[in-house]
């Protein structure tokens, strides 16, 4: 796991290379507040969201990546990695984080995106 601070919730942080985060697999940034999980597709998106399900709270960066879900290992809540919007019929969702590549370096925005009432 890396930690940061979130001093300047604008600016952007610096997770690690590409190769660090494993395909249908995630990366962990810890905040003063919250975790944040870093996700990667099979075919290389990345996405950003809480760490938490909207469910009971999973780990979400443990759960298993599919196309673009992420299901919870708790309990199997799928989560739109986009959105952060539980597949239904569950119900909720959890905030998301911009993410940006500038060339094998992955960065993650500490301001989370608009449409999660979680935030």
């Amino acid at each position: 796991m890396q930690s940061v601070r979130t001093e300047k919730a604008q600016a952007w942080v610096k997770v690690g290379a590409i190769d660090e985060i494993p395909r249908l697999g995630a990366r962990v940034v810890k905040t003063a507040e919250y975790d944040i999980a870093v996700f990667r597709t099979a075919d290389d998106r990345f996405f950003a969201m809480r760490d938490e399900c909207p469910h009971k709270q999973g780990p979400l960066s443990q759960g298993i990546v599919h196309g673009d879900k992420v299901s919870c290992p708790l309990h199997d809540w799928k989560i739109h990695l986009q959105t952060g919007i539980a597949v239904a019929p569950d119900e909720g969702c959890t905030a998301t984080f911009p993410v940006k590549l500038e060339g094998d370096q992955v960065y993650l925005s500490l301001t989370p995106n608009e449409g999660c009432p979680n935030q």
